[in-house]
């Protein structure tokens, strides 16, 4: 086995780690690992993921429910960052309404794919010309809560009009009754489509021209998109982790 680089010893680790955690408020294993053998990942990655954060007109509040939202989110599971944002997010003003409303977006994502994959398969069968319309009230709905989520239903309705009655019914009656204002819920919903982890273009084009039309500014937009990008480093962490013990000493006693 190749031999670990070795710590550079003119490098104020001590520095790095406290503006690691003022920048990310945490501190874990695999950076500890990283400030040993590579510190200048450590501190520009502060300065990277930190960037999108602490610059823009989002209050912390609402950075901080983005990030629960993409941390809960099911193309990516973080556990660990999901505890520290939602912790920071209740101390810094969340309250638990926020908190389930921000989780019942995260169930709610999947939609928009589900309508999606419904136009393809209207287009490719043919059979969204030979089914009935969609009635009055049904279509109500829909244009009442369908662009607020990205979910272009016309053509799930027609195909399966039970199904667009109960996703409608969970979208309406399964959020809080007091929590996110509807641009705040806009601002959740980009950052969960617009993350690499479950990059939804079209998704994306429907959330923007909805929370522009409620009075969001390019601004606020683009750091909610910015705050998806770092998640990749969760990749990283894994493999400090798996670096650190595949490289620890090995104990002459316990070897075969």
């Amino acid at each position: 086995m190749s031999a670990s680089p070795e710590p550079r010893p003119d490098v104020d680790r001590e520095a790095i780690k406290a503006f690691f955690i003022a920048e990310r408020g945490y501190w874990r294993p695999w950076t500890d690992t990283l400030l040993q053998i590579a510190p200048g990942f450590v501190q520009q990655y502060a300065r990277y993921a930190g960037y999108p954060a602490r610059t823009g007109p989002l209050t912390e509040r609402m950075v901080e429910l983005i990030y629960v939202g993409l941390d809960a989110s099911s193309s990516h599971l973080f556990e660990a960052g999901l505890t520290t944002h939602m912790r920071r997010a209740l101390d810094v003003g969340a309250t638990h309404s926020d908190i389930v409303d921000v989780l019942h977006l995260v169930a709610v994502q999947g939609l928009a794919s589900v309508c999606q994959a419904s136009d393809i398969l209207a287009e490719l069968s043919g059979c969204g010309a030979d089914t009935p319309a969609v009635d009055a009230p049904l279509q109500a709905r829909i244009d009442s809560l369908g662009a607020a989520h990205a979910l272009a239903l016309n053509h799930v309705a027609r195909l399966d009009p039970g199904y667009a009655e109960v996703l409608l019914d969970f979208i309406e009656q399964g959020r809080p009754a007091a929590g996110l204002t509807p641009p705040e819920r806009s601002l959740v919903q980009l950052a969960l489509h617009a993350c690499f982890t479950a990059f939804n273009p079209g998704a994306v084009r429907q959330i923007v021209t909805m929370a522009l039309s409620q009075g969001l500014s390019t601004a606020e937009l683009q750091q909610a998109i910015q705050l998806g990008a770092h998640l990749a480093v969760h990749g990283t962490a894994l493999g400090a982790n798996v670096f650190r013990q595949v490289t620890a000493p090995t104990d002459p006693s316990k070897a075969a």
